[in-house]
């Protein structure tokens, strides 16, 4: 099957835990499908939600540490205050995404808007977009990516996130459930998407209609 799998490159990311709210801010090993969709629709530059396009993505860096970062509480011309907070960051992040819908090509030639791996300063960069067959294969090697919880040989972080967000004020969490963020690889022995370019298993996600 033909998907467009499109290369972003950076210097930085970031991903919330949505359970931090205040102080230590751990990130995400991967992105999650929130994060994916809404870099979607700042290339498109209008809400893309997995009705537009089945996703599916392979992330890596090159490593993690922590920075310092100053909070401004900005109140008015008085009273205002500045916090110190310690924030994890990958380091050198990669990723590649794979889309089934071939038409979202002509947005990654020209985004709407800036291209983030996380956080507004996390700002990246698209270095290849290219049409490719993908087939299916038993037996491959699976991993940096976001899982559904149940898939076999998985394993990693566990963490409820939503698979995108309304375009609501405020924005709604929609498809809320437990996803398996897998950083490493395993060996998959079931089927799946296989790019033999990466040598990887490609976890398509196939997205049932939401509520919201």
């Amino acid at each position: 099957m033909k998907f467009l799998r499109v290369k972003i490159n950076g210097w930085t990311a970031s991903f919330r835990y949505p359970t931090f709210i205040s102080g230590f801010q751990p990130t995400l090993p991967v992105p999650p499908l929130s994060t994916i969709y809404g870099l979607l629709s700042a290339v498109k530059g209008e809400t893309v939600t997995p009705k537009d396009t089945n996703v599916g993505f392979v992330f890596e860096s090159e490593g993690k540490t922590t920075d310092l970062e100053s909070i401004y509480e900005l109140k008015g011309l008085k009273d205002n205050k500045t916090n110190a907070i310690k924030r994890e960051i990958l380091y050198n992040p990669e990723l590649y995404l794979y889309l089934d819908n071939l038409n979202f090509k002509r947005y990654f030639k020209k985004p709407k808007y800036s291209v983030l791996l996380g956080r507004s300063s996390d700002l990246a960069c698209i270095s290849e977009v290219k049409e490719i067959n993908l087939e299916k294969r038993t037996g491959v090697k699976l991993g940096k990516t976001i899982l559904p919880f149940n898939v076999k040989e998985a394993f990693g972080v566990i963490q409820s996130l939503p698979i995108h967000f309304s375009n609501s004020i405020p924005r709604k969490a929609i498809g809320t459930q437990p996803w398996i963020l897998m950083n490493q690889i395993c060996d998959y022995p079931d089927e799946c998407y296989y790019d033999k370019e990466l040598d990887l298993g490609i976890w398509i996600h196939i997205i049932k209609k939401q509520k919201g």
